[in-house]
């Protein structure tokens, strides 16, 4: 699908690379033919030397030559770089962002086209080929579009496609902001195993470890968590007394509420972020 696609990249950070490393290492496209453009040299250099793509200084060769064009540039100078490279930009092209937190109606206010557009938002995880991803599309998209996206961040874990105006600000607090939550659960955990005498190094692991097995348990045997959870609490046993102590304390409406805040703040940024674009075009 994707190995006789030129993929640019506008942008040579560390979520390009990681999409870069995914893409290759899976076979899902060839590394000839992939393009990456940053103002910096180093990381080019670097890019070149890993995975023998071509790069480039120059934003407008990258968007010239790209069949899948990905934006893989910081939310505030996004609006910049489109303006930069809209002359090049046509229904030819497959148009990818990734810039957090900038909706659709931010990205089609800023090249006055109608484009194929999709809005992408894997998380951290892409580092490790662990990504959640979310994939919303423009009203111009074409069959086969979505696949090709979805092609893409698989290499770097899992997607799923979802209502742009909807859910994109949901997706952002559950599973964008979601791994920050992981790592206080996890800190809070190593810390508890200290208190209990275990050294911070194998509290750490060990807390890690039970996240990552746990997910792993619960996603390769399709069971619902509460099934699960059955299965791990006996009886009058320890592991419903931590239950009995985490439910106390309010853990599921406290987690509830933390998802909530960081979707309305996504839908606060977004909202802001659309009136960026407008100022940085003159509207």
């Amino acid at each position: 699908m994707l190995t006789d696609k030129i993929i640019g990249f506008i942008g040579g950070g560390n979520m390009a690379e990681a999409l870069i490393s995914g893409l290759v290492a899976s076979g899902a496209a060839l590394p000839q033919n992939i393009i990456c453009s940053d103002v910096r040299e180093e990381p080019l250099a670097d890019l070149r030397q890993k995975y023998g793509v071509e790069t480039s200084t120059d934003n407008i060769v990258v968007a010239r030559k790209a069949e899948i064009l990905i934006y893989a540039t910081k939310p505030q100078i996004l609006a910049t770089v489109l303006k930069e490279t809209a002359e090049v930009l046509d229904k030819s092209k497959l148009i990818i962002s990734i810039a957090a937190g900038v909706p659709l109606a931010a990205i089609a206010s800023g090249l006055h086209k109608e484009l194929r557009l999709i809005r992408v938002m894997p998380n951290i995880c892409a580092f490790v080929k662990e990504s959640a991803t979310a994939i919303a599309a423009g009203k111009y998209v074409e069959d086969g579009d979505i696949d090709m996206a979805k092609a893409i961040f698989d290499s770097v874990g899992i997607s799923v496609f979802i209502q742009e105006n909807i859910l994109m600000d949901a997706f952002t607090g559950l599973s964008g902001s979601g791994p920050a939550y992981v790592f206080l659960i996890i800190d809070a955990m190593a810390d508890a195993g200290v208190k209990m005498g275990l050294s911070r190094k194998d509290s750490l692991l060990l807390s890690a470890q039970t996240v990552m097995g746990s997910a792993k348990l619960l996603l390769e045997s399709k069971e619902h968590p509460g099934q699960l959870k059955d299965r791990v609490t006996s009886p009058g046993g320890t592991s419903i007394a931590g239950i009995h102590t985490l439910e106390q304390g309010g853990l599921r409406t406290t987690i509830m509420d933390a998802v909530e805040a960081a979707t309305n703040r996504s839908r606060e940024l977004g909202e802001m972020m659309i009136q960026n674009f407008l100022e940085t075009n003159g509207k």
